[in-house]
């Protein structure tokens, strides 16, 4: 007995059933991309016909051509020979020519059709919460958006077409074949039906191992992802030989789930090619009885012959092209997966946007008995009140694991809390656009950020029309300026990807640079100066006060000496506040804080 009761083979034909459906549901979805494109499928049909038709005449002449000799006399009549010829040769290569335009045609739709597909999954990439990403591998993500992607694309541009003329050959042939030996079509009666079992039979073998061979990739892309932007770590700590030890065996079971999958997708073609060959056999020997008795004529049965190749060649290619359809579904299975992933909560109609009606944005921050936690069971916020007045500086304090990002989490609502609520400006914070929440607030990360452009394009990124002197002003408040100067192109310099060619202390000024530019009336720096000196954490910390007067600002500090001057410090424990107040009155308490500033200068 399985599970719950159900026996093991009502468990394998409900997942079976369920397999179906959702096979069903994804040709169905890849169906509507085409049909966005119906006038040029209608145009691919048409040539498809086309080129069949004009193929499939070839068979037909040839046969009239060898009944161009005289029977028994052995004369031929060369000119209706080269007559029936000549429109073999016309037709051959009227189908070759329609043949070619008809895949140009399927790559431009394929073409059109991933685009619209890349665009789909990137723009829900971009709605899905953050918390999603908390939970998923980058290097699957990236691995659905162009491994699957290109998988679907190469099936879309050859595969699909091969099978709209694999049907239409087949019916062609088959119909050409009763038309000259009804009795003769009797032998596919037996052949076609076994060639359907055996190819039935193996594709339900091979679907699961296809849709495991994409996970497995998705696995193996994650995994070298981490690799490539840990290297320096695994180096540091002389982790190659584990790194090139755990590569090697993800590698090894995506290897062999790509075996698997190609070795038992290999045996349908074979198969088929076999009972096809089969078939050929037996209408030969059936063929020549049929002439001997005078049932047929030479010609009839190399026409026959031609169009049963014709009819049976169709049904292997099928049958060796269904891996690759395999393929592609498991391939869009995986990228419908991540198109259907709930994206963030829309906002309610009732929300209003954060200084609206023409009042500016004043940075009252009120925390009222929050709590929250990441899973189910397990709460990271407890209890958690916290009241903030315009303009002031808040320092967020605590050990590794106390809650500290999560509170600025909350704060931009990258989560919603489970109890209690956060207020801005009096406005419950559920009740305001997300938009416009996270417009109010500059964030600067401890894991800095930048993008493949000039130093120019990345102090500007997320404020438009912003003058050559501002970013300036700001790149010289956040001790910044003179380094850029020093670039071979100065503000035009390009940085490569995520800033590579320069220092993680630069990175991080230049991201501070950034916050700066914002026209924001409050402030997040979680972490914000863990990569720069003492000397010039102390030197930004000033400037920016000067920068955020009337602006309420949140930091996350480590080193507590930078944070002295806070109008308030919070120190968090365990998801609770267990002190706030001055650094003076804190360490007059001689509590946690105080125990925590003793430890880092002693």
């Amino acid at each position: 007995m399985g599970p719950h009761g159900r026996t093991d083979g009502v468990a394998d034909a409900g997942s079976a059933l369920h397999f179906m459906k959702k096979r069903k549901h994804t040709i169905l979805r890849l169906g509507t991309y085409l049909m966005k494109y119906r006038f040029l499928m209608v145009l691919a049909f048409a040539m498809t016909v086309a080129s069949n038709v004009f193929s499939l005449m070839g068979p037909m002449l040839s046969g009239y051509a060898i009944d161009a000799i005289e029977p028994g006399i052995g004369s031929v009549d060369f000119k209706r020979v080269f007559y029936y010829a000549g429109w073999m040769v016309l037709f051959y290569v009227a189908s070759s020519a329609l043949s070619y335009l008809l895949n140009v045609l399927m790559i431009t739709i394929s073409r059109k059709v991933v685009y619209q597909m890349r665009r789909d999954v990137f723009d829900r990439m971009l709605a899905l919460p953050v918390g999603y990403y908390d939970f998923h591998q980058t290097g699957d993500i990236i691995s659905r958006i162009s491994y699957d992607i290109d998988t679907v694309n190469e099936s879309l541009s050859s595969d699909l077409i091969q099978m709209v003329t694999t049907v239409i050959t087949i019916a062609g042939a088959l119909g050409m074949m009763v038309a000259i030996s009804p009795r003769l079509v009797l032998v596919f009666a037996v052949t076609v039906p076994l060639s359907a079992l055996i190819t039935r039979y193996i594709t339900g073998k091979t679907r699961p191992l296809f849709r495991a061979r994409s996970a497995s990739f998705g696995r193996l892309n994650g995994f070298a992802e981490e690799m490539v932007t840990g290297q320096k770590t695994t180096k540091a700590y002389c982790g190659e030989e584990k790194a090139i030890h755990d590569f090697a065996e993800k590698n090894r079971d995506s290897v062999e789930a790509y075996y698997r999958a190609e070795y038992y997708g290999s045996m349908v073609g074979p198969m088929v090619n076999f009972i096809n060959n089969l078939s050929l056999s037996l209408i030969s020997v059936f063929g020549a009885f049929l002439y001997l008795y005078g049932m047929m004529r030479i010609g009839q049965i190399s026409s026959f012959v031609l169009y049963s190749r014709k009819f049976s060649g169709p049904i292997n290619e099928a049958a060796n092209i269904v891996s690759d359809l395999q393929s592609a579904i498991a391939a869009a299975e995986r990228v419908f997966t991540l198109m259907d992933e709930l994206p963030e909560p829309e906002d309610g109609p009732d929300a209003v946007e954060l200084g609206a009606e023409g009042q500016d944005v004043q940075g009252k921050v009120e925390i009222s008995h929050v709590d929250f936690g990441y899973e189910p069971g397990r709460t990271i916020l407890k209890d958690l009140s916290l009241t903030t007045e315009p303009g002031q500086l808040i320092a967020i304090v605590g050990p590794t694991g106390a809650g500290k990002t999560t509170l600025i989490n909350l704060l931009m609502r990258f989560y919603d809390a489970e109890r209690g609520e956060i207020r801005v400006d009096g406005k419950d914070i559920r009740g305001i656009t997300r938009k416009s929440l996270r417009k109010a607030y500059a964030m600067v990360l401890q894991d800095t950020w930048l993008f493949h452009g000039t130093v120019y394009e990345n102090l500007a990124y997320g404020r438009e029309g912003v003058s050559r002197e501002e970013i300036e002003k700001a790149a010289k408040a956040a001790y910044i300026h003179s380094f850029i100067m020093q670039l071979p192109n100065g503000y035009e310099t390009v940085l490569r990807e995520d800033g590579a060619n320069i220092s993680k202390g630069q990175k991080q000024l230049l991201t501070i640079a950034r916050a700066m530019l914002q026209d924001c009336r409050m402030l997040i720096l979680d972490e914000a100066t863990s990569n720069v000196d003492t000397r010039t954490e102390v030197r930004i910390q000033e400037a920016m006060r000067k920068l955020m007067e009337g602006k309420t600002c949140f930091v996350i500090a480590h080193r507590l000496s930078t944070i002295r001057n806070a109008d308030r410090i919070l120190v968090i424990n365990h998801g609770e506040v267990v002190e706030q107040g001055t650094h003076s009155s804190l360490m007059s308490a001689k509590g946690f804080y105080y125990q925590m500033y003793q430890a880092q200068f002693h």
